[in-house]
């Protein structure tokens, strides 16, 4: 039997045997997407989509290799032609929801004064995951004073009668001593029990924390690492021998060998991917993204072309994990309208809970047959207010009018997004509609739908504009999944902003998985932030041979270090792309051109706009304009505003205020600390430095997170280090 949920398209056909293909796989909570891009072009070559596979014995991996071998048939891609393949997973988020967990053998340790502290917390007991879900604990201390491997073994093995099928070992102060606890993963694996250790999964300290986070990732490691197998089989059975790489939560992707054993870095990496779409293939650099599905709609910032990052929680417990900083809302492309005498609200329930069509994509009513309004609970508890419509005289299910139908009638929906519907059906329910309420025109009871709709979302992109201090003026509302086109275009009306909605928006978080980079991110706390340029660099190192060791080609890792002098964290990210990288085979733009996209960025005619300087990648561009300064913004004063475009013609780095050089490589030093000296303020608390950012080779390198200039020295030397003698470097001071 055909399963008629599962769909294909291929964009080109007659694929080049010479072709290579990243493919990316991304499990939504109704479907499964897979896509392929061609690597040489970032192109779209074929789209699948099955549904996912919730209640399969293997879980949601089942469907994410139905969805790859759909694709590979469908597209008639050769296995040896694949040189990526990436996936998305809810298999550990769905594992916390549903308290499908491993129960956890905790193994706590220390010594000495340390150890009373040390029992108790790591002595968790039961701890919640989510709403009425838990991950059950047994604990058990050893006293590394007197550890050996037959203590831990026997320890180990109580665990175990109890009922354990994982273990956490988590000893006070391992990030500086590891020994103990690699000393009970080795007993473990012996033993044929799966284990984490509290220093793997953080380098912080804070043992409850740490120990926390280690427990909740021994929960979870039965049920991924089955899953990771499965996948792992399966892609290998199929003939693929390329990598396979999973989605983080904080954008970018880990090798399966990672997620073995950090696999708590998968949760909560749901909207991961569309902000990776937005960042690689939309090239955002400032804005806010708003994925919208039928249901809920994920909002998050991007900023200089990063997604913004924060500490993440798990059942309202601090955790050391960072995760994308995500905002969920209630309201997206298929949410029902509430009705009394007017319409009162939109969502929080769809028309995908309630089993109900879209009036977009329904047959219009035939000769003879009427509209008729009616309301109804979509779930029992809930009011029945909610909004549906029949057909008299028709044994067809009943649908509803959604922001979706109301973007539609109102001429939002551009032609050929996948959110364009059926207009004369359109028509045809909000005729039935103002009939019933008797209190507006069609037009009219649309602009109410949106106005309802956008008014959930709009504060929440306020509030991540304020806490991100984006500057307003920069900022573009880019909108990806199937129903951008329903919230994004009225959200930006109602709040003066720019606007795109993503090409193929209904797979961009497929599209986001296949071209997001391999991620590896250590954090530390240091005694003394102010003079850690050594373990900056140790650390910057670090992560650069993680991600290089996961297939990261060396010429494209750019590390962002960041110090939270607060905590005394130092935080080392990199970011890198596969040797077979994605490419770019968009037309790159004139001169005219580049000089009509920054005059229309910036809001100022062609002639102010002027070029800085530039390398072989990027180019500079500025333009005078009027700000305001003071804290009462009383007094007018010109910014230089700039606009740094890559070589195809993106924006890659936006600035209210700023100042940019080219030098050498040899020169590019002095550069830097003259730039900083310019341009640098003084206040109450002494020197602030403005914001570095160098541009090497293709590579952006951003010093944004350093505290002072001799650890912005320290860090450019040490990325100059390997450039080329005759390269041109471009350095960037932004000023706000």
């Amino acid at each position: 039997m055909v399963n008629t949920n599962n769909r294909v398209h291929v964009e080109r056909e007659n694929l080049s045997s010479d072709t290579l293909y990243r493919i990316g796989i991304d499990v939504g909570g109704t479907f499964t997407h897979a896509v392929a891009i061609d690597s040489a072009s970032a192109s779209l070559v074929a789209k699948a989509m099955v549904p996912t596979s919730h209640r399969a014995a293997a879980g949601v991996a089942a469907g994410i290799v139905e969805a790859l071998h759909l694709l590979l048939q469908s597209a008639k891609i050769a296995p040896s032609a694949v040189s990526f393949i990436a996936h998305s997973t809810t298999q550990a988020t769905n594992a916390l929801l549903e308290g499908d967990l491993a129960h956890v053998g905790i193994i706590g340790m220390g010594t000495g004064t340390n150890a009373i502290l040390a029992r108790a917390s790591t002595n968790l007991g039961r701890v919640s995951v989510a709403a009425g879900c838990y991950l059950e604990t047994s604990h058990r201390f050893i006293d590394t004073a007197v550890i050996t491997p037959d203590l831990v073994r026997k320890t180990i093995l109580e665990l175990k009668e109890l009922g354990c099928t994982a273990i956490a070992a988590s000893e006070a102060f391992a990030p500086d001593q590891p020994q103990s606890e690699q000393l009970v993963l080795k007993i473990a694996a012996e033993l044929g029990i799966l284990a984490t250790a509290g220093a793997e999964v953080s380098q912080l300290y804070g043992l409850k924390v740490r120990t926390r986070t280690a427990a909740i990732n021994a929960g979870i490691l039965p049920k991924m690492i089955e899953s990771a197998d499965l996948t792992e089989k399966s892609v290998r059975e199929a003939g693929i021998s390329a990598p396979i790489m999973i989605m983080r939560s904080d954008g970018g992707v880990m090798d399966i060998a990672a997620m073995r054993k950090r696999p708590i870095l998968s949760i909560l990496s749901g909207p991961a991917a569309g902000v990776a779409a937005a960042m690689m293939f939309l090239r955002i650099s400032d804005g806010v993204f708003l994925e919208v599905g039928g249901t809920s709609t994920d909002i998050s910032a991007i900023a200089n072309g990063r997604a913004l990052i924060r500490s993440a929680e798990i059942g309202g417990h601090r955790i050391y994990m960072r995760t994308l900083d995500v905002r969920t809302v209630g309201v997206a492309g298929g949410s029902l309208s509430r009705i009394g005498r007017e319409i009162t609200h939109v969502g929080p329930r769809s028309a995908h809970i309630a089993n109900l069509a879209y009036a977009s994509f329904s047959p219009p009513a035939a000769a003879g047959e009427t509209f008729t309004v009616e309301t109804l609970s979509p779930l029992k508890k809930d009011p029945a207010d909610y909004l549906a419509l029949s057909r008299t005289g028709s044994s067809d299910g009943k649908f509803s009018v959604t922001p979706t139908c109301a973007a539609n009638l109102l001429g939002l929906v551009p032609e050929g997004d996948c959110a364009r519907g059926n207009l004369e059906t359109i028509k045809q329910s909000f005729t039935a509609l103002a009939a019933h309420l008797r209190n507006g025109s069609e037009e009219q009871l649309a602009e109410r739908i949106q106005k309802l709709a956008s008014a959930q979302c709009i504060p929440v992109v306020k509030k991540l504009i304020a806490e991100h201090k984006l500057d307003p003026e920069l900022v573009t509302l880019v909108g990806g999944g199937g129903g951008a086109a329903a919230i994004v275009p009225y959200v930006a009306r109602e709040m003066s902003l720019r606007f795109q909605l993503a090409q193929h928006a209904d797979v961009i978080s497929a599209i986001g998985v296949a071209m997001a980079l391999i991620r590896e991110t250590v954090e530390r706390q240091v005694a003394n932030v102010a003079s850690a340029n050594e373990a900056i660099l140790a650390m910057r190192q670090e992560v650069f041979d993680a991600v290089q060791k996961m297939g990261a080609d060396p010429a494209t890792i750019e590390v962002h270090v960041e110090i939270d002098s607060k905590t005394s964290i130092v935080r080392a990210t990199a970011s890198g792309a596969t040797k077979l990288a994605v490419g770019d085979a968009r037309v790159a733009l004139t001169g005219e051109e580049r000089i009509a996209l920054v005059a229309d960025s910036l809001r100022v005619t062609k002639s102010d706009v002027e070029s800085l300087c530039h390398n072989e990648y990027f180019a500079v561009f500025a333009a005078r304009r009027k700000g305001h300064s003071g804290l009462l913004s009383l007094f007018s004063a010109t910014r230089q505003a700039l606009r740094v475009l890559d070589k195809e013609g993106s924006i890659r780095l936006q600035a209210s205020s700023g100042d940019a050089w080219a030098a050498t490589r040899d020169e590019a030093e002095a550069a830097v600390l003259s730039l900083i000296e310019a341009h640098a303020t003084w206040g109450d608390a002494g020197k602030t430095i403005p914001t570095m950012i160098l541009f090497v080779g293709a590579k952006i390198i951003d010093l944004s997170g350093l505290l002072d200039q001799e650890q912005v020295i320290a860090l450019a030397r040490a990325e100059l280090a390997n450039v080329p003698a005759g390269s041109t470097v471009v350095i960037v001071a932004k000023l706000a």
